[in-house]
């Protein structure tokens, strides 16, 4: 799954960018990505701000509550509004994470992990299923930091997302930085990690900050990207053997955009280099 018109680095669209951001003619960003929660159904000025930036760039959509992974019902209502801003937009695809995020019908305001079972495959292959069927846009399914496993584990995290994705026949927003995390808590090599996993089903990649409280990393989303994510991000784009979008995230001590804009171009230099090697490698 690829589209000619993302490539290259782009960066969130986070409100307290949305004045600055909407005044720049040539800001060198080639995608915004935007949670539709944060837009849908919105009003006033930040509001109408968003949408004039969603209406001149390029964009992705990136939910954030959609627990595809959870028992609620889907709100009927959120997805109709959905789908029409899918459409607005011409995001040629729609990423949810591969979680849960709401029991009982309230919003936890977490990511939270799957049991790593066959049930739980099962439950969740049918409700990305029945959620791509409602979309108007194909499905991406986003692999989350976890920092505890739900119950007794049947299979381990890279046979759980395998099984989801191949069974959804869904495509994959691979978080690198997520990987990353896991693996410093979970003690595995990250890329023989990820030589396991679909890489064909990859459309795009997350790119993001963390940090270390004791003996516990984290994904703050909350500080610049370190090297060894970089490098990570450049070998799976050379192991992919083609490009794909990548989104740099910031949702905590979120800095001036002209800083955002900066790191941006950093890894835009990274990404291309990446491609070089790619060419090469599959030359």
């Amino acid at each position: 799954m690829t589209h000619d018109r993302f490539t290259g680095v782009g960066l969130g669209l986070r409100r307290p960018h949305l004045e600055a951001v909407a005044q720049m003619e040539a800001h060198g960003v080639p995608f915004w990505e935007t949670c539709p929660e944060n837009v849908v159904g919105d009003g006033g000025r930040h509001h109408r701000l968003a949408c004039a930036i969603l209406d001149r760039d390029p964009v992705l959509t990136h939910g954030l509550t959609m627990s595809v992974g959870g028992f609620d019902a889907w709100d009927q209502d959120y997805l109709r509004d959905l789908g029409d801003f899918l459409v607005r937009t011409g995001t040629p695809w729609h990423s949810e994470h591969l979680c849960f995020t709401r029991v009982d019908a309230t919003c936890l305001h977490e990511l939270l992990p799957l049991p790593f079972t066959r049930e739980s495959v099962r439950h969740t292959v049918a409700r990305a299923r029945d959620l791509q069927a409602r979309l108007p846009v194909p499905l991406l399914l986003e692999n989350i930091t976890y920092y505890a496993e739900l119950g007794a584990a049947e299979m381990d995290e890279a046979d759980f997302i395998t099984a989801v994705l191949e069974g959804a026949d869904t495509g994959w927003l691979l978080d690198v930085n997520n990987v990353y995390v896991n693996a410093i808590n979970f003690g595995f090599d990250p890329k023989d990690w990820l030589a396991r996993l679909p890489l064909d089903r990859v459309a795009q990649i997350h790119i993001a900050g963390h940090k270390r409280f004791g003996e516990l990393t984290v994904d703050t989303h909350g500080a610049e990207v370190i090297d060894p994510v970089i490098e990570l991000m450049q070998w799976t784009l050379a192991r992919l053997g083609r490009p794909v979008p990548v989104l740099l995230e910031r949702d905590n001590h979120i800095p001036d955009v002209e800083v955002l804009l900066a790191e941006r171009a950093r890894l835009q230099r990274a990404y291309d280099a990446a491609l070089v090697t790619m060419e090469a490698r599959h030359a």
